[in-house]
């Protein structure tokens, strides 16, 4: 049986601390298992990092610019960190059904 492969999920972030949470979720509802989530926070000055802390998944990796850089470097960020063979792009405030 072959191996489905990996999608990496990229999510930006800043200042999403009242819509992070049901993004995750909606992510971790999806009926596809092989992927990955990398969430770049742009320096938020919220909650966003503890309410992202609150998701022990292995697949989730959170990663936090040094300075605000905006959302076109934060995505180029994650880009360079993804492994999987397919990429969707999540916005902090969506959802996926």
């Amino acid at each position: 049986m072959l191996e489905k492969p990996l999608i990496t999920v990229i999510t930006v972030c800043f200042n999403s601390a009242k819509t992070i949470e049901i993004t995750l979720k909606s992510v971790l509802a999806q009926t596809y298992e092989n992927w990955e989530l990398i969430i770049v926070d742009d320096c938020s000055t919220d909650d966003t990092d503890s309410i992202v802390g609150q998701f022990s998944d292995k697949r989730i990796r959170y990663l936090k610019n040094e300075k605000n850089s905006g959302a076109a470097i934060s995505r180029n960020y994650a880009l360079r960190e993804a492994k999987g063979r397919w990429i969707a792009f999540l916005d902090s405030d969506d959802l996926w059904l």
